[in-house]
């Protein structure tokens, strides 16, 4: 049992790792866009590029898309839209590291929402891992507001993304509990199919049509969050919530060496420290095994 068990872990901690890079490549591709396409134009493009894509897998497979527990799925469907609408946003209006900061307090959210809603154990070493990626994760990222004050920061913007840190938490213990009970694909579609409605009055009423290389752009942004939500779902399925999320933290890294290559971010000896320590973090949750 402690083998299988063993395994299962590798397995998710594959699984999360892809899909942080699968995002991290997503927030590349958002920042490509550069600001000129409003946030739920982008949101309303993945969506329709996921429907097609979930669908089709379910059309192979011979899975119906309905799924049987209707609530957590409606549920699942309305926290990841907002929590990807609130996050978006939050990189438009706020310092890119800023919005990361504040947009990874949701393993924290995470942690909480799992022992009060699914019962989930909070164990020690998961709230030390939380604690120490936090701290990594603002070396990494190095908001304006860790050598000046948070003041300089607009208060709307950051509630709103503090606000999608809360609905990405909401989201994963939805997608935790679903993992045992419905098909990966089903729980992926309740995400799109929900953003549609929420994105579609906005588009309308604020749409710009998409230019050039903006449509491939878009495309990435789509097919990347696909592959990122077919992972964690995997990974989620295999882990404690809690833990799960924790192992997320490394996102930030790929965010900070994306910035280095990509955009000639400069990458300072806070930045490397900062990146230990979320590597540490993610190893001290991987001690957190459940017991068999």
């Amino acid at each position: 049992m402690t083998d299988a068990s063993g395994q299962e872990t590798a397995h998710g901690v594959r699984s999360l790792i892809l899909s942080s890079l699968a995002f991290s490549l997503m927030t590349v591709c958002v920042k490509q866009l550069d600001g000129r396409l409003p946030v739920p134009e982008i949101v309303m493009s993945r969506a329709l590029i996921s429907i097609g894509l979930t669908a089709l897998g379910l059309v192979r497979a011979g899975i119906s898309p309905w799924g049987t527990h209707l609530g957590w799925l409606l549920a699942r469907g309305i926290c990841g839209s907002l929590a990807l609408l609130f996050f978006f946003e939050a990189i438009t209006t706020l310092p890119l590291a800023s919005a990361t900061v504040l947009q990874y307090t949701y393993p924290t959210f995470t942690a909480i929402a799992a022992a009060l809603v699914l019962g989930e154990q909070l164990r020690r070493s998961i709230a030390v891992a939380v604690l120490l990626g936090w701290i990594g994760i603002t070396l990494v990222a190095q908001p304006e507001w860790l050598s000046g004050g948070i003041e300089e920061l607009p208060a709307t913007a950051v509630l709103i993304a503090l606000g999608g840190a809360l609905f990405t938490a909401l989201a994963y213990v939805c997608v935790r509990h679903l993992s045992s009970r419905e098909h990966p694909l089903v729980i992926i579609l309740y995400f799109p199919i929900l953003s549609l409605p929420l994105t579609l009055p906005m588009v309308i009423r604020d749409g710009v049509m998409p230019q050039g290389v903006e449509w491939l752009w878009l495309l990435c942004v789509g097919v990347l969050t696909q592959l990122g939500q077919i992972w964690v779902t995997h990974g989620l399925s295999l882990m404690p919530a809690a833990q799960a999320t924790s192992i997320n933290y490394i996102q930030v890294v790929f965010a900070a060496l994306w910035g280095y290559l990509w955009f000639s971010e400069g990458l300072t000896s806070w930045v490397v420290i900062g990146g230990v320590m979320v590597l540490a973090s993610t190893l001290v949750s991987l001690q957190a095994r459940n017991p068999s």
